[in-house]
């Protein structure tokens, strides 16, 4: 885990305060614990700290009110400015419970000066990432988890404040249909795959990502909700699951090695059209088809079973048949 900073220590101080403390009780608080730092053992006086802003939320929003570059408004309609809720931000030290101390950001200025700076977040803002992840961390502690600090993402340096909008009434990346132009600005590959022709519902708002992966990360492979491949598409196709009599062993070892699950060009997300799939580890030797060539059009004789639909016009059951007569998983 990483060090808690100040205002981790001060949100976690004003969440044990009694309901019938005051704004001015939280400040002085938040004052006294940004006063002495421990240093090896040592307590040591520190910098002045700064100052909290005199009326709390209603200074902030004298400025960004929703004809600002930076309008606010929308968060009281979210959790986070429910001041019921001891947990909630607004139940502490209202705005500065995250953005930290704004006594000297909401001090009007002189004509050509720079207005003091206040904590922001996402990756343009002057805190660094670990300090803005672990002001969320602070009071999200079970929603990431602790495969967050394990996982790619977090490894990637990649802020909170990247993907969720807390400002905004429904964070984007909590809906169906917005979550996948979020991850979509990242990961480029699947957003082009995503457009073929075969595909997951992803682009008609059906799907989303995190139906199959997790982004804050998990102990499976490639952040999937699941321990495995196959374990996250039984998810959802639950007929492909099996115990199968007669077994096909690509089918139980990974579904990625037939079908692309972000979009392919070929029908049922196969990683190439059949018979050129199947004859990739069966060989038609002993068989009465031929290879998957320009040899094997007419005139060159192929049989017209191949020809017309592939293995798959006999072979039907090709992800496992369970009868008695089943082993070419014919039937």
């Amino acid at each position: 885990m990483m060090p808690r900073g100040p205002l981790v220590v001060i949100r976690r101080s004003c969440r044990r305060a009694t309901g019938s403390a005051s704004y001015a009780q939280f400040g002085m608080l938040a004052a006294l614990l940004l006063m002495a730092t421990r240093i090896d053992g040592q307590e040591t006086d520190a910098a002045e700290p700064a100052p909290l802003s005199p009326r709390g939320a209603d200074t902030c929003l004298a400025c960004h009110d929703e004809s600002s570059e930076f309008p606010v408004l929308a968060i009281f309609n979210t959790r986070h400015a429910l001041g019921s809720d001891p947990d909630s931000p607004f139940a502490q030290l209202q705005c500065e419970s995250c953005h930290g101390p704004g006594g000297g950001h909401a001090q009007r200025v002189r004509r050509g000066e720079t207005q003091a700076p206040i904590g922001t977040f996402g990756p343009d803002s002057h805190v660094p990432i670990a300090e803005q992840n672990e002001i969320c961390l602070g009071c999200h502690t079970s929603s990431p988890g602790p495969a967050w600090h394990a996982g790619v993402h977090a490894f990637a340096g990649i802020s909170c404040a990247s993907c969720h909008t807390v400002h905004a009434e429904r964070d984007p990346v909590m809906s169906v249909a917005q979550q996948p132009e979020i991850c979509f600005d990242c990961h480029q590959r699947q957003r082009t795959e995503s457009l073929m022709a075969s595909v997951h519902p992803i682009r008609y708002g059906q799907m989303s990502c995190s139906d199959c992966h997790d982004p804050h990360g998990t102990t499976a492979g490639t952040t999937l909700n699941r321990m495995t491949v196959n374990d996250t598409c039984y998810a959802c196709h639950a007929e492909k699951r099996g115990p199968f009599l007669w077994e096909h062993a690509p089918v139980a070892e990974d579904c990625s090695l037939c079908h692309q699950p972000h979009g392919s060009p070929h029908p049922a997300l196969l990683t190439r059209r059949p018979p050129l799939l199947c004859q990739s580890c069966h060989s038609q030797a002993g068989h009465p088809s031929l290879p998957a060539t320009s040899a094997s059009l007419p005139p060159g004789g192929a049989s017209s079973l191949l020809l017309g639909g592939s293995c798959l016009n006999c072979h039907s059951q090709v992800h496992g048949s369970n009868h008695p007569s089943g082993a070419g998983l014919a039937r």
